[in-house]
């Protein structure tokens, strides 16, 4: 059945518009087996699976990583914000990707960067396509509901309770950026117990 987005919102700055929070604005079918992102698994960059339907109920920033890339050093807020706001219920997955050729070929290795290079120990997947028409089904579901699809490496989509894109970020906005801040917080504020 279609059910209407949320309307568009942006944030204006002196260089242009940066879309924060994006929803298509027209009627939207999704197909029933893809509802919330709660629908969708990964693999563990471990091993094993990851279900996105384990995270039910908190509030989720996906973000396509990558070692080798100028927005790289982003793993550190990415650490910050994981450290601030997991108690209330936030949890950042790390989903690195090479489709900009800027990631290791062995999970083995993007493990071993990110936990000696930042300290990394929130949830993080194996690698995966993250655009085109081979891109992870996560991916290509978050562009269907916001129109926004992943441009470069450290895009962020926030997942809220309910399993629904409620923002899309860009590369250049940090995860601990105000802005960003504040749509964590307001997702974190939604649905608290």
């Amino acid at each position: 059945m279609p059910r209407m987005s949320r309307p568009e919102i942006a944030a204006t700055t002196r260089r242009g518009t940066i879309v924060l929070i994006v929803s298509a604005c027209a009627l939207t079918a999704m197909p029933a087996r893809a509802e919330t992102a709660w629908d969708f698994g990964f693999e563990a960059l471990e091993g094993g699976p990851l279900p996105m339907e384990q995270f039910r109920g908190k509030v989720v920033l996906v973000v396509n990583t990558a070692s080798f890339c100028g927005f790289t050093p982003q793993y550190r807020d990415l650490v910050q914000v994981w450290t601030d706001y997991r108690a209330r219920g936030l949890v950042v997955l790390g989903v690195p990707s090479d489709d900009f050729a800027q990631e290791y070929d062995e999970a083995g290795k993007i493990k071993e960067f990110c936990e000696l290079t930042y300290g990394v120990d929130f949830p993080m997947t194996a690698p995966v396509h993250v655009r085109g028409t081979r891109a992870h089904p996560f991916f290509q579901w978050a562009r269907a509901e916001t129109g926004e699809s992943v441009r470069w490496n450290f895009n962020k989509y926030l997942i809220g309770r309910d399993g629904r894109v409620i923002a899309w970020m860009p590369s250049r906005l940090k995860p601990t950026d105000e802005r960003a801040r504040a749509l964590i917080e307001r997702a974190l504020a939604q649905g608290a117990a």
